[in-house]
């Protein structure tokens, strides 16, 4: 598998929404965090990893409410049944790839991982008309669930 993260980034690597799924496919440890806020998992969807027989974490890295960093992050992922030197690959994910580098660097600070940011997250950058969704999880065609 091939990362374009540097020691020095403070993580593992970033996959393409495709690694990703390979990663969470091929280690059976492995687990999909979603870092998006309630209303981004409410009214955009998720990602659906169930046909792999896993179940991705919801946990916001920032909140909502705020705009502030969630202060029991770590807390949240340890409740996921993550823990510091388990070895337990974790995959982040957030819009459009930018709060899971922080996540994913967070993780990596308190020992949990080897820990990745999904490059271009669920939804992808905004294209030249504005719009979302023209890259990402969802655009790879990888399965994702509305509520």
């Amino acid at each position: 598998m091939t990362t374009d993260a540097r020691p020095a980034d403070g993580y593992a690597g970033d996959l393409t929404p495709r690694q990703a799924w390979d990663l969470l496919a091929d280690d059976g440890g492995s687990v999909l965090v979603d870092v998006r806020t309630r209303p981004e998992w409410t009214f955009v969807g998720v990602p659906d990893v169930g046909p792999l027989g896993k179940e991705a974490g919801l946990v916001e890295w920032t909140s909502f409410a705020t705009g502030g960093v969630n202060p029991h992050f770590l807390d949240q992922l340890t409740q996921l049944g993550l823990e510091p030197g388990d070895g337990r690959p974790v995959v982040f994910l957030c819009r459009s790839g930018a709060r899971s580098i922080s996540a994913a660097r967070a993780a990596t600070a308190a020992g949990l991982g080897p820990a990745y940011n999904v490059l271009e997250g669920f939804e992808g950058a905004l294209d030249a008309d504005g719009h979302r969704g023209s890259e990402g999880w969802r655009a790879a065609g990888l399965p994702w669930v509305q509520s």
